[in-house]
């Protein structure tokens, strides 16, 4: 079975050109779309005919893992730091809120500065949120973690609300809630994993968080690049 992410970066024409230099892109994510992909004569067959690659695209691709990377990698800082409650915290949750500043940055070249404003309020929201989650979950209110946990999975939803209104080619509304929900249960399983000192399981949930986060920023990158060709010829 392919990944919903696969089948994406093929049926854009992009995966030939993308899989020359993303090793991720060749692992099976799943995001919970629960389809299966077309056989593999096919998704070739697909791919070759696709268009050679530029460096326009290269470069957005990688821009967009390297800020979907340090999401996923400051998120992990600051929830090893807040579970010891290191003094590095409040710098390192300031660092992370930076981070939804350059994604929103990102996407303003391609859908103006109001979009770009709107998805940084929105991902701030989704980092506030995961504070409130963690608040709760180290003071062991069952009552408070169930309430954070409903506010920060509809914060999911709006997120991948706006991104499909952006791009609804690229990005359906139930493969981006789906995407959304596989990035918010890794980040849960991370930090549960993390909090009740279970190493081995922190440490898989943070690999599988950052392998699921890259196959996004994959996607975003190639409907980005599908939505706006002229931008990167």
């Amino acid at each position: 079975m392919r990944s919903t992410v696969t089948r994406i970066l093929l049926a854009l024409g992009l995966l030939a050109g993308i899989a020359s230099f993303s090793g991720a892109l060749a692992q099976d994510a799943s995001y919970g779309a629960g389809q299966d992909g077309a056989n593999h004569a096919s998704h070739s067959d697909h791919a070759s005919s696709a268009g050679a690659i530029t460096p326009q695209q290269i470069e957005l691709q990688q821009a967009m893992r390297a800020l979907w990377d340090d999401h996923v990698t400051w998120t992990r800082l600051f929830i090893v730091e807040f579970a010891a409650d290191s003094p590095a915290t409040d710098a390192t949750a300031q660092r992370l809120l930076q981070n939804q500043v350059a994604i929103g940055d990102a996407i303003k070249p391609f859908y103006g500065d109001d979009a770009g404003t709107a998805l940084t309020a929105l991902l701030t929201d989704h980092i506030l949120g995961a504070v409130d989650l963690l608040t709760a979950a180290k003071s062991g209110d069952t009552g408070a973690v169930d309430e954070a946990s409903a506010r920060w999975y509809a914060n999911g939803d709006d997120i991948a609300a706006f991104l499909s209104a952006a791009n609804p080619e690229a990005w359906p509304l139930d493969v981006m809630r789906a995407t959304m929900k596989g990035h918010l249960d890794h980040t849960v399983a991370e930090a549960v994993a993390h909090l009740n000192g279970d190493w081995p399981a922190d440490i898989a949930a943070y690999d599988a968080a950052r392998s699921h986060i890259l196959d996004m920023a994959d996607v975003l990158s190639a409907g980005i690049i599908s939505q706006f060709p002229e931008s990167f010829s």
